[in-house]
């Protein structure tokens, strides 16, 4: 044992890790995905999910607005939008559309519900709390769905 910087000892602790993708509206309706590695449960009565984002990121913005969210919990089919949706911006491309994922509008808002993900959960936003350069959006689970035969995607599948 060593002591080193934190981002070195982080970076040595990533694997294996859970990624989603969470699924919001823009201010024009328009649906906007970002791929997370730092989202949690936080409650079991009522389920709750926090999800972590960045105040420079397009969802963030869209966030501010719209107070929903579709946690989606990919597969391992869903490699290539999980890629998409974590390297490309909201502002710049449509990524619905990039993705080449079926869906169907889910309950809450009518935000997609993937049907090759493992899981999806709709979400209302109940709380949001500032912390440094990210904001965490606490949402109330209205809606769960679930395809048990699907594997999840983890961080390590994507590289």
């Amino acid at each position: 044992m060593e002591r080193t910087n934190f981002t070195t000892a982080i970076a040595a602790t990533k694997n294996p890790a859970k990624i989603a993708i969470a699924i919001v509206k823009d201010k024009n309706d328009e649906i906007n995905l970002i791929t997370l590695e730092w989202f949690m449960r936080t409650s079991i009565k009522p389920a709750m999910f926090a999800i972590s984002i960045g105040h420079t990121r397009y969802s963030f913005e869209c966030l501010q607005n719209f107070r929903y969210f579709n946690l989606c919990i990919p597969s391992k089919e869903m490699v290539k939008a999980a890629e998409i949706c974590g390297t490309k911006s909201g502002r710049d491309v449509e990524k619905l559309e990039l993705i080449n994922q079926k869906w169907f509008s889910g309950k809450l808002k009518k935000l997609p519900i993937f049907k090759s993900a493992l899981a999806n959960f709709e979400c209302e936003i109940v709380t949001q709390v500032k912390s440094g350069d990210h904001t965490i959006f606490v949402g109330e689970v209205k809606y769960s769905w679930l395809n048990e035969e699907k594997k999840i995607l983890l961080f390590e599948d994507l590289f």
